[in-house]
């Protein structure tokens, strides 16, 4: 009988281990409800489920389509379907920018940073409202064309249409996955298994990476499925796997809130041992390099093994690239605070996708920047909707090093604050798709900016003359080695033989959808003969390039790599 005990007690250990876990997250009434289960003692009151689509698209970070129009915009993805269960290229649908590897290999890619968690791999995303918070029980993305995109959905506890804006913004995560390659570009109807969450929500992300995809990923709509009342957990949804405890328990000691990650950052009460090992015996400059291959996070909990080890975990040596991207749903002012004393030597800074609905303030970002600004090569900023006039004034004023800024559908900022750009004359790269900047400050920025080799202006609708613009940079920016103008308006063929024989050093141009561009006045040919180094040209949707532009092309542009004619019937 002695074999018995030693399994009963595994036993009795792992249903220890899946109560205990239960516990935490139950409440009261709950416990009481799971008790009812397992006595079938009463019945459980029924749950309606409710069925909605998006009500609105709140927010995201790119789409093929123009600011102007409904084809091929995120804002397609409201309301019911407009082409599931059809597949194929519909313009009713919601597309990404962009798809596939080639925008990572063209002149114009930025360097990756380091310590990117392995789990995070999101590009783009895009947020959507519903009218009723419900507990999720299952969420239906209807894909239409190229699917397999999606790879994180979260659920957020603030209500985008109540008055009163919540103490405390909190995302959870309810599925994850890496990208994946789906056989066939057919339209389906993804509906991955979503974990429970303990509060109530209207407000769904969804983030994609077409890095695998052959061709642009299409979205249809979004549906919903929850309920009014926190779901009782079935019998069978309680058992978990043995991962599944390991990945909470470390949830439960190092959290993934907010609070959580401040403390870590913040920690300063080490324990006391005697010797700290053979790191001891190791050069300063080895154990800095071995550090190096660690995340924010493990940096952070690190720092509270041993003295020695948190004098290495907080020298600002180890800060010199930092990418909080990652961690933008717990990135907040306090966050900000306790890593000032760390990156006061900072050269390259992602803030991308952190700070909105408060959780960063203007004044919170001008604290850090006069602190860690000194040394800044690189800031990105995308998607950052908490920026204002004050810190664009702040970044040219603190940051007198800057060569890369990133301002990629900061939509929020007001047109008259880009002026302030032109005090840094250091600007190597920046990128301002989709943003609000208006003729007059981009011209004193191209007039004072000369060092410009990188500069982004797609889906720019504020600007009135492409010409004028076009004029200024072939004038100016002699060292323009790409430069994307997506969806511009009104550039003719002047504005392009200004800029081909003033930036003859351009490697990329992309000219897609710029419906005043006509090949019958010779400018793609002009093209061709000017910018001999030539590696990406896009001229997606123009229905005018003739053979005889490909001819030049061929004949002239010997680098050429990738060439966009997309639209146009040969």
């Amino acid at each position: 009988m002695s074999p018995v005990f030693p399994m009963l007690t595994v036993l009795s250990m792992f249903y220890y281990m899946c109560l205990r876990r239960r516990a935490r997250t139950a409440t009261r009434g709950e416990m009481n409800s799971r008790r009812a289960i397992e006595s079938n003692t009463r019945a459980l009151p029924i749950n309606v489920e409710i069925v909605q689509y998006a009500k609105e698209v709140l927010d995201f970070s790119s789409h093929y389509g123009s600011e102007n129009s409904m084809s091929y915009t995120m804002w397609n993805l409201a309301g019911i379907p407009n082409v599931y269960p059809s597949s194929g290229d519909f313009t009713q649908t919601a597309v990404f920018r962009t798809y596939g590897t080639w925008w990572d290999r063209c002149p114009s890619a930025r360097l990756p940073f380091k310590r990117t968690p392995p789990t995070f791999c999101s590009q783009d995303y895009v947020e959507l409202a519903f009218e009723e918070p419900v507990y999720p029980t299952a969420v239906h993305i209807l894909e239409t064309y190229h699917p397999g995109a999606v790879v994180r959905i979260l659920a957020c506890s603030a209500n985008p249409y109540s008055q009163n804006p919540p103490a405390e913004v909190r995302w959870e995560i309810l599925w994850s996955e890496a990208p994946t390659k789906v056989n066939g570009p057919q339209a389906r109807q993804f509906t991955p298994c979503i974990k429970q969450i303990n509060f109530p929500t209207n407000l769904i992300r969804l983030e994609v990476n077409s890095s695998l995809l052959d061709y642009y990923t299409e979205l249809d709509a979004v549906v919903l499925h929850g309920v009014k009342e926190r779901p009782v957990l079935s019998l069978k949804a309680s058992m978990i796997d043995l991962n599944d405890i390991d990945e909470d328990e470390d949830e439960e000691k190092y959290g993934c809130g907010m609070d959580t990650l401040n403390k870590q950052l913040s920690i300063v009460t080490l324990r006391e041992w005697p010797t700290n090992g053979y790191f001891d015996k190791l050069p300063y400059e080895l154990i800095q390099l071995i550090l190096s291959h660690l995340t924010v996070p493990d940096l952070c909990r690190l720092a509270q093994t041993c003295k020695l080890l948190y004098q290495h975990c907080c020298d600002p040596l180890q800060y010199i690239h930092l990418s909080l991207q990652p961690y933008w749903a717990r990135i907040n002012d306090t966050s900000l605070e306790y890593l000032q004393s760390r990156c006061t030597l900072i050269q390259w800074l992602n803030l991308s996708w952190t700070g909105n609905r408060g959780t960063i303030s203007v004044s919170g970002f001008s604290r850090f920047l006069k602190v860690c600004g000194s040394e800044l090569v690189r800031l990105e900023l995308s998607c950052g909707h908490f920026l204002n006039e004050t810190c664009l004034e702040v970044i040219t004023e603190m940051c007198p090093n800057l060569q890369e800024l990133n301002l990629s559908s900061c939509d929020k900022i007001p047109p008259q604050a880009f002026n302030h750009i032109a005090k840094v004359g250091t600007l190597k790269r920046l990128i301002l798709y989709r943003t609000k900047v208006e003729q007059t400050a981009l011209l004193s920025i191209l007039n004072f900016c000369s060092e410009l080799q990188h500069l982004s202006l797609g889906s720019c609708v504020m600007i009135e003359d492409y010409d004028l613009i076009a004029s200024m940079m072939g004038a100016k920016c002699k060292k323009l080695r790409s430069l994307d103008l997506w969806r511009c308006k009104n550039i003719t063929e002047s504005g392009i033989a200004e800029l081909a024989s003033g930036c003859q050093l351009l490697e990329e141009l992309d000219l897609g959808w710029c419906p005043t561009l006509q090949s019958s006045t010779g400018c793609f040919a002009n093209l061709a003969r000017k910018l001999p180094n030539l590696q990406k040209l896009f001229l997606t949707a123009n229905r005018s390039v003739c053979d005889t532009d490909i001819e030049e092309l061929a004949a002239n542009c010997t680098h050429l790599r990738q060439l966009d004619i997309l639209g146009k019937d040969m």
